[in-house]
């Protein structure tokens, strides 16, 4: 038996499509189901490595956290990571294949479109039921014939589809019309309904609106979802708009300062400390925002050499450098810990045009990228240091191609019990005020994050948080928020019909 299919797909990029499918994944969950995501297609810089070392978009892996089960590359067989703003690196079914422009991506389109498809059979006949998300808009003209991801693969999997809107940006009527309008007859017949989502207003004054738009397409508008400024979700592209630049998103005494360059990448490494009160989090991409954090972090990035570049121009080399200097501790996470030492190469150009740039030279190594990506989980446990004491179990993942020379000896901060040391996994100075890792979602640990969070409030001089804040149990109680908010707002008697087939 196949499982039955369910379809989310938009009227554009960031109107919430991965947000929404995180939703009914949830309360599917919740209401006893064995359901799986699906997204045939993914372009982002976020992304998350499955315990048999492939790699898959984060939204995908956040999504299958959603249905209780692990993340597996079939559940996102094709990844797009862009490295500049025509060229992006080809995952396939977990592996780097090559890096490609537009026009030489599309030349492999059959191939890539059966990679799909045995992932998806694959995915169907393990679970009952599996919710697709798709990417952009399925009304992009200029690029249907080469669509993987949206009315092509709701074919393939026979799925009903939920159209979304955005009502935040505007226009959505004229937005989920004019998408509707541009669909073949037969995609339009797939279409089951629309969902209105991050309504806030009179819902009296919408009502008008949603019987007209009823009127003109012949299909149902499911549900319009209130927009929720305090619900947490992972997200899959976009830093949220309410962590831009200095515009500071809690109340807690301690300052963290994330370094937003062009391509930033896996940006979600540092999202339990936005979710902790105890920790005020704010992105700066130029000198004048970076003030005086009592934390810097340099996260990920898909283009490291062109973004310490951008690091100079904009003036932030030096100030990271001077804050550390007067006392800022400073966090590097993968390309953000490459970059705080003298110099990155790209020899091969596997990221950049450029071959060579000199690092901030905060720390004794030097780092080349070469053609193999290394993706691997990581489980280890803390060594004695400035930051942990011994024996604190993390786990996170590894996703870079860069190779780190140590010039010299730093101290060590995770291990094995079999007295293996890598420092490239987590290192510091003797002092604990530089600190660089190679393990995303280190700080995802609690016991980990607390100590680490501690160190720094010993350091400036900063008092305790008055509680300890939990963030495993918090991502729980907001995926259930999600399932609560997307089921209150949309006819799921409606929904499950469509996914029976009666509607």
């Amino acid at each position: 038996m196949k499982a039955k299919t369910l379809m989310i797909q938009g009227t554009g990029s960031g109107v919430g499509k991965s947000i929404i499918t995180a939703g009914f994944c949830r309360q599917f969950f919740l209401d006893g189901w064995r359901v799986a995501p699906f997204k045939a297609q993914n372009m982002s810089l976020n992304s998350f490595v499955t315990e048999d070392g492939g790699e898959l978009g984060r939204a995908q892996a956040y999504q299958a956290e959603a249905c209780g089960i692990k993340p597996h590359v079939n559940m996102n067989p094709i990844l797009l990571k862009p490295s500049g703003d025509n060229m992006s690196q080809v995952i396939v079914m977990g592996k780097v294949t090559e890096n490609r422009d537009a026009k030489n991506y599309y030349a492999n389109h059959k191939r890539h479109e059966t990679e799909v498809k045995k992932a998806f059979d694959h995915l169907s006949r393990e679970y009952e039921l599996i919710v697709l998300e798709g990417a952009g808009s399925p009304a992009e003209i200029n690029l249907k014939q080469w669509d993987l991801v949206n009315m092509p693969m709701a074919q393939m999997a026979k799925a009903p589809v939920i159209i979304v809107g955005d009502i935040d940006r505007g226009g959505v009527f004229a937005w989920m019309k004019g998408t509707f309008d541009l669909l073949e007859p037969e995609e339009k017949d797939r279409v089951a309904g629309f969902i209105i989502n991050k309504f806030r207003g009179d819902p009296d004054l919408l009502t008008p609106g949603l019987r007209q738009f009823e009127d003109m397409v012949h299909k149902p508008i499911l549900g319009v979802i209130p927009y929720c400024r305090d619900l947490f979700v992972d997200e899959e592209d976009a830093i949220p708009t309410e962590a831009y630049p200095s515009a500071q998103n809690g109340s807690g005494n301690l300052d963290a300062a994330v370094i937003w360059y062009p391509r930033i990448s896996n940006f979600t490494d540092v999202s339990p400390l936005a979710a902790d009160p105890s920790v005020t989090l704010r992105y700066v991409s130029n000198r004048a925002q970076l003030g005086n954090p009592d934390l810097i972090i340099l996260p990920g990035s898909k283009n490291t050499l062109d973004d310490v570049e951008f690091l100079k121009r904009q003036g932030l080399a030096e100030a990271i450098c001077d804050r550390f200097h007067s006392g800022s501790i400073i966090l590097g996470i993968c390309a953000g810990f490459q970059i705080l030492g003298k110099t990155v190469r790209d020899p091969y150009n596997m990221e950049s045009r450029q071959t060579e740039v000199s690092g901030l030279n905060l720390l004794d190594f030097e780092t080349t990228l070469l053609t193999q990506k290394k993706t691997r989980q990581v489980r280890q446990t803390t060594l004695s240091s400035p930051l942990f004491q011994a024996g604190l179990p993390i786990e996170g993942y590894e996703i870079h191609m860069g190779e780190t020379e140590f010039k010299t000896e730093y101290l060590p901060l995770f291990g094995t019990p079999n007295g293996n040391h890598p420092l490239h996994l987590g290192l510091t100075n003797h002092e604990g005020t530089l600190v660089g890792t190679y393990v995303h979602g280190f700080l995802d640990n609690e016991e980990v994050r607390i100590s680490f969070l501690q160190h720094i409030r010993i350091l400036r001089g900063l008092p305790a948080p008055n509680d300890t804040f939990n963030y495993k149990a918090f991502r729980e109680q907001n995926l259930n928020r999600l399932a609560k908010l997307v089921s209150a707002s949309v006819d799921m008697k409606k929904v499950k019909e469509i996914i029976n087939g009666t509607w």
